[in-house]
């Protein structure tokens, strides 16, 4: 197992990702339980031991990218054999099991789910601003998001190492889930007229936000209990989202203080 590390000014801590290199290894990882962040596997290799892997990959629902040699070469000069796998600095969570203890703490859920946020700087800074609010999880999907690698870690000032992370198969079926379970859903989209501030978080609740370019997918916004736009008074109509995820995080934070 090696480790790569982001170069940093003198003096400053270094964040490192383990890296796990070869078929066998990688195998060996995915079975002693290691969460994988990312998994890349050589363009064209073939062999009945990666047919192995495929199977374990399918098996954990573990995705993977087909990349050239090239960009293995990149990442490691060691016998990759085609396959490196990144190991997650943390524990990925389920919220099937996280929200049950959440009722059982006499707490009201404050969730956050991210829809297509792949920016790693963007999901350290909503994980800093989510942790120091007291949200009591982010959900993201398996595919499609940011890693959580050295930059994101840094970027949340250690939050990301406090906060539980849920790394889910399908948002779609996690939003049914917590409405099912008695949490709204709260999306915030600028395809409605109706303003964060209209919105009554002091019930359980999940705040969602979409990437800058595309937003929230419809499979979401179709789902939703609620759908909130942050009101904008200036020439330019967006913000960063990871300014608007604080945004609408403390408006429920400033209706809770209100309601205690």
């Amino acid at each position: 197992m090696q480790q790569f590390q982001r170069r940093e000014p003198r003096g400053e801590k270094r964040e490192s990702n383990q890296m796990v290199f070869g078929i066998r290894a990688v195998m060996e990882a995915i079975d002693s339980g290691k969460e994988i962040e990312s998994l890349f596997i050589q363009r064209g290799l073939s062999g009945g031991l990666l047919m192995e892997l495929k199977a374990l990959l399918k098996e954990h629902n573990l995705p993977s990218q087909q990349v050239p040699i090239e960009k293995l070469n990149r990442i490691t000069g060691k016998n990759h054999q085609g396959v490196i796998a990144v190991i997650s600095p943390i524990t990925y969570q389920q919220i099937e099991d996280l929200l049950p203890t959440i009722y059982e703490k006499g707490e009201i859920p404050l969730l956050l789910m991210l829809d297509g946020v792949t920016d790693v700087r963007n999901m350290g800074a909503i994980a800093r601003t989510a942790e120091c609010a007291g949200v009591h999880a982010i959900i993201v999907p398996k595919k499609g998001s940011a890693e959580i690698n050295p930059d994101a870690i840094k970027t949340s000032a250690g939050a990301l190492y406090k906060i539980p992370v849920c790394r889910q198969d399908s948002l779609g079926k996690v939003g049914r889930f917590l409405i099912e379970s008695g949490v709204q859903m709260v999306v915030s989209t600028e395809k409605t007229e109706d303003s964060i501030h209209d919105v009554d978080y002091t019930g359980p609740t999940c705040v969602v936000m979409g990437a800058e370019d595309v937003g929230v997918s419809d499979d979401l916004i179709r789902i939703s209990d609620k759908l909130a736009r942050i009101p904008m008074f200036g020439e330019i109509k967006s913000l960063n989202v990871s300014v608007s995820a604080g945004v609408v995080i403390y408006e429920a934070i400033r209706q809770r203080a209100l309601k205690a």
